[in-house]
């Protein structure tokens, strides 16, 4: 089987970054982009800090509130609003810049991709590091934006490495090297290993990768599960055999809100819901689109998220249908909801032309 050359592109502290392309002198302060809330102050929370940030332990999820107490010491810190459109426009110049290098490429999100490319280097490990470095030098000199690239026989792989050497990293792990390069990382960098999984195996007296593998796959099914158990006994090995599958940008249309006050009340958030879901329909008829998927996002009062989507039978452009599905997913997320809601949003996705008359709904 010949082997896979698969890159991992990330970009570093991404919204920042992209605030100092368009303000250079942001380059040398602290600078946290912020999702602020309606309810004014310092109300809301940290997206994304640059490197000078983070020195002061500042990272995204954080309030801002905590953020400004961290960096009191710091005169010139700058706290910007989030500018998503802006982002994604420089999202969009960078995937075209990776695209035209990919035999098959993977779109992850904003700031990531996965690239396939084996036939363009002939699956040369050397190759493929000037293929990475030509394609840093030009997301560079086009876009003012630094990356992350890992290089490796496969995705899970390519996406550790990415991380190794950040930011502006390019680490490459060719199949010989893969099980040293593994052995003396730390259990978490495995994508997925989440805290409490990491505070089991602390409990067992496991810190790398290389302890890791010392466990057989009995006792890793025992512990977290079949599915599980099995990811962690192949992942430790370096076996990934997802391939990089052709995914485009994802075109959705979101509305968000910070709630007047937290609540997790049915009727208040319905309200809520109903009006975001007239803001949304009015975009999708701008755009004389259909969609087919409705989903709702809550943000606790922890700062902490959780989503619901659903797919719809057919493909529709009518707002009864979006303000139906959307208040059957509150009312089911409300179900099992402890936490108190404080902001609240509604998308719809797996969008399509409205083409004459297609969907009955349309007319509703």
């Amino acid at each position: 089987m010949e082997t896979r050359v698969v890159f991992h592109i990330d970009f570093d502290y991404f919204y920042a970054q992209c605030e100092e392309t368009r303000s250079p002198e942001l380059k040398s302060k602290p600078v946290c982009v912020c999702v602020f809330s309606d309810r004014g102050g310092d109300s809301g929370a940290i997206a994304t800090a640059n490197y000078t940030a983070r020195k002061y332990g500042v990272k995204s999820g954080i309030p801002i509130a905590f953020a400004k107490k961290r960096l009191e010491g710091r005169n010139d810190a700058v706290f910007l609003p989030v500018d998503f459109d802006f982002y994604s426009e420089m999202s969009e110049k960078a995937m075209k810049i990776m695209k035209e290098s990919a035999n098959i490429f993977e779109y992850v999100g904003r700031d990531e991709a996965y690239l396939d490319v084996t036939e363009r280097v002939q699956g040369d490990f050397k190759k493929a590091f000037h293929l990475a470095q030509q394609i840093k030098n030009s997301i560079r000199d086009k876009i003012k934006l630094s990356c992350s690239i890992g290089i490796s026989p496969n995705k899970l792989i390519s996406k550790i490495a990415s991380d190794f050497q950040k930011p502006d990293g390019l680490t490459v792990v060719s199949p010989e090297k893969v099980e040293a390069f593994l052995d003396g990382l730390k259990i978490r960098v495995i994508p997925g290993i989440g805290k409490k999984t990491e505070e089991k195996f602390s409990e067992m007296k496991l810190e790398t990768i290389q302890d890791l593998k010392k466990i057989d796959i009995f006792t890793l099914n025992k512990h977290f599960g079949r599915k599980t158990g099995s990811y962690i006994y192949n992942s430790v090995r370096g076996i990934d055999n997802d391939p990089v599958k052709k995914r485009e940008a994802r075109i959705q249309y979101s509305k968000i809100t910070t709630l007047k006050k937290d609540s997790k009340d049915y009727d208040f958030l319905s309200e809520n819901i109903s009006e975001l879901c007239k803001e949304v329909h009015d975009i999708v008829k701008k755009n004389n689109q259909m969609f087919k998927s409705v989903g709702i996002h809550f943000v606790e009062s922890d700062l902490s998220n959780k989503s619901k989507s659903r797919m719809l039978r057919s493909p529709t452009s009518s707002i009864v249908e979006l303000q139906k599905t959307a208040d059957i997913l509150l009312k089911e997320a409300l179900e099992t909801q402890t936490a108190t809601i404080r902001r609240i949003g509604v998308k719809v996705s797996e969008l399509s032309e409205v083409q004459g008359q297609s969907d009955i709904t349309s007319y509703f």
